[in-house]
């Protein structure tokens, strides 16, 4: 699938366009590659697989701006910070990826409250 963050990731706000695929032999993850840039990528996962209760409150302006109609046209995924070990491994899942699946607009989102880290450990919840 190909995506597109109209304003980019933060920090990577040049790269607009993306590819999500899944990663063989590991169905839950994602790889998300720049397609103007082969070597900028990341690995998401839904942050569902990992935390059961995990919850994400878009306002009004990102449904306007993803043209969202539906909450289960909603793709949420949360980067990975790979360790050496999977213990060492964490997901943001303060920033969540939103992907409005019947357009393919996509947004970092900043949850604004502070239930969720930058850094949570990935195995926490499995």
């Amino acid at each position: 699938m190909e995506i597109e963050f109209e304003s980019g990731l933060p920090g990577f706000e040049e790269y607009k366009k993306f590819t999500l695929s899944d990663i063989e032999n590991h169905d839950e993850f994602k790889s998300l590659v720049s397609i103007d840039d082969e070597y900028i990528g990341f690995v998401a996962i839904s942050p569902f697989v990992i935390y059961k209760d995990y919850e994400v409150d878009i306002n009004d302006e990102i449904i306007d701006m993803l043209s969202i109609t539906k909450p289960e046209d909603v793709l949420v995924l949360v980067l990975v910070r790979l360790g050496k070990y999977i213990k060492d491994s964490t997901v943001n899942l303060k920033a969540p990826i939103l992907i409005n699946t019947k357009n393919n607009q996509a947004i970092q989102y900043i949850i604004q409250s502070d239930k969720y880290l930058t850094r949570e450990p990935i195995t926490k919840g499995l």
